[in-house]
């Protein structure tokens, strides 16, 4: 009997369910509301440090090879080492170099089988001392590669990051709304009205595919360039087809890249000679320390030039048509010291003029896109005012 007094009604139960209902409700509307913008600024974060993470991820190995050179002790001893303290620093791909260690593989065939563990260029130059027989020679080399970019060109390629993820998306969206939806219905009341339209106005109307179409694709090659960047060197030569190396030739043809290729050659090729490797040799690993097939190529014309005779100082003409490499080597042959520092000026000079290149060229294409969206805006707003304007002569005229 007491029970059934004390017991609460049931419409308190329903009441009690909706209140609990309608408070997750709100909690979750709360948590998609905030979790768009604050997933939106991890994203932004993630795909910002990406790169930066690789590399010192890159740099982290090499300081651990130099240490454990340094010990005496070898490098397959270390990465196993390393991998069972289960750090998570070194990254999943170092775990699975261990792995291939584990299985019996010297440290050069197991970095073949994991190559996106380090950037191509840098696992060509760590097999190449491995087969020199001392990789320590070629950390210098190796770190000049991982030197960090000028604030000027990260700063230029995170701001095409952002116009990538927030402006474009939104701009080409309110432009193809509005070239689609908005223009038509002032196509119809300047037809009806006979209204006599601006030049600029008549341009828009009559081009607006274009005008879609060439802001589509302006954000495609956006898309493209920062999922390069973000990607890095593995991502890209994932358009490299067999015997056609397209990525290999635009790296090539781009200034600040060709000469960064020619001091990662410089460098290897020095490093190489002071090691006592034989001049034919030497060129050869240089070229493929360049993981790129143009550089080989051109290493195949030294090497050919090279069984028929001809010095190496004069063969090398064969990878600078500009002359300049043939003029510091042939220097440096008659320098103390060995190449790696007598060609050390000109590898710090290539490399500042790469950066200059590229920050120059960053800078330009950015605020090329914000202009070229800003004339693009102002053409589609003066065609729209000059609809209301001729509306509006027309109506004067009635």
């Amino acid at each position: 009997m007491l029970a059934g007094v004390n017991a609460p009604p049931p419409l308190f139960f329903l009441w009690f369910l909706w209140m609990l209902l309608k408070l997750l409700a709100a909690t979750v509307s709360l948590l998609f509301l905030f979790g768009i913008p604050f997933g939106l600024i991890f994203l932004i974060h993630f795909l910002f440090s990406l790169p930066m993470r690789r590399a010192e991820r890159a740099r982290l190995f090499l300081d651990l090879v130099e240490g454990a050179l340094e010990r005496g002790r070898s490098i397959e001893e270390m990465i196993l080492s390393v991998a069972q303290s289960r750090d998570r620093t070194v990254g999943v791909r170092f775990h699975l170099l261990a792995a291939y260690i584990e299985s019996g593989l010297r440290f050069g065939e197991a970095l073949k089988k994991v190559p996106r563990f380090l950037p191509p260029q840098i696992s060509a130059m760590l097999r190449a001392g491995e087969k020199l027989g001392d990789l320590k020679k070629v950390l210098p080399a190796c770190r000049e590669i991982l030197r960090d970019r000028p604030a000027g060109v990260r700063s230029a390629m995170h701001y095409m990051i952002l116009v990538v993820l927030l402006f474009s998306p939104i701009f080409v969206f309110v432009v193809m709304m509005t070239m689609t939806f908005v223009i038509p219905r002032f196509k119809e009341v300047a037809a009806g009205m006979s209204a006599k339209l601006w030049p600029e106005t008549s341009f828009v109307f009559a081009h607006t595919d274009w005008l879609i179409g060439i802001e589509t694709l302006i954000f495609l090659l956006l898309v493209l360039a920062t999922l390069i960047y973000i990607g890095g060197p593995q991502f890209a030569r994932a358009f490299q087809f067999r015997g056609l190396p397209v990525v290999d030739w635009i790296a090539w043809r781009i200034p600040w890249k060709q000469k960064r290729l020619q001091r990662t050659f410089s460098s290897m090729l020095a490093v190489l000679l002071d090691g006592g490797v034989p001049e034919a040799e030497a060129v050869g690993l240089a070229g493929d320390c360049t993981a790129n097939e143009i550089c080989q190529r051109q290493t195949a014309r030294i090497l050919i030039a090279i069984k028929q005779g001809i010095k190496l100082d004069d063969a090398i003409r064969a990878f600078d048509d500009s002359g300049e490499f043939h003029w510091r080597f042939t220097n440096a042959t008659h320098a103390r010291g060995g190449f790696l520092n007598a060609l050390r000026g000109w590898h710090e000079s290539l490399e500042a003029r790469a950066f200059q290149q590229e920050e120059a060229t960053a800078h330009a294409v950015t605020t090329g896109l914000v202009i070229l969206n800003g004339l693009l805006v102002a053409l589609i707003a003066t065609a729209m005012f000059g609809i209301l304007i001729a509306a509006l002569n027309g109506a004067l005229l009635l």
